[in-house]
């Protein structure tokens, strides 16, 4: 009988994804090393400090609880014991101009908030919660397992769910069709910033977001969504693994075309049997290998892909309360021209879409007593649009404060700020590693998802998987963990495959010598 693996899995990142993978695959008895260039673990999730004030340096958005427990429980573990979640009611508010949209995951309720906002347009609302609902049950399969071979388009779970998938639609016209409404539509078409796209070009299979969020809620974890990925390094050290945080990796070692082992920043080799990837898609294709080691990801090729946009980050420690929600997104007036901005013409624009985070209004632990943690994001185009952010930065940190100002709630808040800093989308790459700053990874256009996304079995390099939002299912937390699930049990079938081989040969020799 095959037992649990004594291997040596190095997971290089500690991201969501890595740390999931690690949490697994630590809890199977395999020995794993994990290495962080970062200080803290999370990657673009951490956790920021900022004086007294904490904040998420990037996600905010925890959805769909129910998949972070079972990963919990599949490490033998509950979520609940580490983690205390709060579910927010409403979800967000919307903000177009003077109307305010507050929807939840009460359908009766909402569905007469839009009566009252949208007039006609309830009606569509429930037929499209119906509709989705209908399409997740197919689509969410597709999410489960891997795309190694265009066999697997052929499958049942896949024509089960094409008839449901709209891929060659948009998120935009599939939303048409339940709305008459633009504020409406924006409204449930925005999440298609989750994967750094126009909803005018996003598959329209991703109108699942949306449903996502009026169906199973959004949730706060008290200290934030990093306090998740905090939990997931207890977790691994409790299963015996091992995470080495400001410690780099130079280069993954691979000889006759097999991983052998990391070089790290700090001039130590370390051997593994196993690697998993969790670092940036595109940063580690194009530092990690030795240049001609990889075919299909050389950098050439890698520059020809499609990436998603960035991100203009402010973090403010703000002395008092603020009047806002949990979650406020305050769209631009013309927001079709603002998402063409980012994503097409790549310009800043002058009526840009702003999300505001303010956690502090629920959760006490981020700032000093009477004070507020502020996060404060617009979505701005990654590097491949030529912006001089060394020019820029300082323009667009008095831009974004400014529009700040503009929010009624916000009025006087330069003058109440304590702490404060700006990340721009050079930021996201020079200092955390995200490739182009396209901070939702590569684009999740037809040509980049399923099997033509990277595969979770790398491709290029034996014993090697790649777990986060640059392999398939694709970016957001809840794929990113959905990606370490698949990837952390093709691991373990590989290993279980190569340890029935090794007892069959080390058999068969016995009984050569026996004779």
């Amino acid at each position: 009988m095959i037992g649990k693996s004594a291997a040596k899995v190095a997971v290089v990142g500690a991201g969501p994804g890595g740390l999931a993978a690690a949490m697994l695959l630590a809890a199977e008895g395999y020995e794993v090393e994990v290495y962080e260039k970062q200080k803290v673990v999370g990657g673009r999730s951490g956790e920021l400090r900022l004086g007294e004030y904490r904040f998420d340096r990037g996600a905010t958005f925890l959805m769909m609880p129910h998949l972070l427990e079972e990963l919990f429980a599949s490490a033998g573990r509950s979520l609940h014991s580490y983690v205390s979640l709060q579910e927010l009611d409403p979800l967000y508010s919307l903000h177009f101009g003077d109307t305010v949209f507050r929807p939840s995951t009460n359908q009766d309720q909402t569905a007469e908030e839009i009566e009252r906002l949208f007039p006609g347009n309830g009606a569509g609302y429930r037929r499209f919660m119906a509709d989705e609902d209908d399409k997740f049950g197919r689509v969410m399969p597709l999410l489960q397992r891997p795309f190694e071979s265009p066999r697997d388009y052929v499958k049942k779970d896949v024509l089960h769910a094409l008839p449901k998938l709209h891929a060659t639609d948009t998120v935009y016209n599939r939303l048409s069709r339940y709305f008459d409404d633009e504020r409406l539509r924006y409204a449930f078409t925005f999440q298609a910033k989750y994967l750094g796209m126009s909803p005018w070009e996003c598959p329209g299979t991703f109108t699942i977001l949306s449903y996502l969020e009026h169906r199973y809620g959004l949730y706060h974890p008290i200290g934030g969504i990093n306090r998740v990925l905090q939990a997931m390094g207890e977790v691994i050290k409790e299963h015996g693994g091992r995470i080495h945080t400001s410690c780099g990796v130079e280069r993954i070692l691979v000889k006759n075309g097999h991983a052998a082992g990391l070089l790290l920043e700090n001039g130590e080799s370390v051997d593994a049997d196993y690697i998993v990837i969790g670092a940036d898609f595109g940063s580690a294709m194009t530092r990690l290998f030795e240049p001609g080691v990889l075919k299909r990801y050389t950098p050439a090729k890698l520059e020809r892909k499609r990436y998603s946009c960035s991100t203009a980050m402010l973090y403010l420690g703000v002395d008092g309360a603020v009047d806002l929600g949990h979650h406020s997104v305050h769209f631009a007036e013309d927001y079709r021209r603002n998402v063409d901005e980012i994503t097409r013409l790549g310009t800043l624009s002058e009526d840009p879409s702003i999300y505001v985070h303010n956690p502090s209004v629920i959760d006490p632990t981020l700032a000093p007593a009477g004070k507020s943690s502020l996060y404060v994001l617009m979505p701005v185009p990654n590097l491949q649009a030529g912006i001089d952010w060394n020019q820029e930065s300082a323009i667009v940190e008095e831009e974004m404060m400014e529009r700040l100002e503009r929010i009624p709630q916000l009025r006087g808040l330069s003058s109440r700020v304590e702490e404060s800093q700006f990340f721009s989308p050079l930021d996201w790459q020079n200092k955390l590693d995200v490739y182009n700053g396209a901070t939702f990874n590569l684009a999740h256009n037809l040509g980049q998802m399923m099997y033509l996304r990277p595969h979770n079995t790398f491709q290029e390099v034996r014993g090697i998987w790649l777990v986060g939002g640059g392999t398939h299912p694709g970016s957001g937390l809840p794929t990113i963990f959905e990606s370490a699930k698949i990837s952390a049990r093709l691991l373990q079938e590989h290993d279980r495959a190569a340890r029935s081989k090794a007892v069959v040969q080390t058999g068969v020799a016995g009984t050569g010598a026996a004779l």
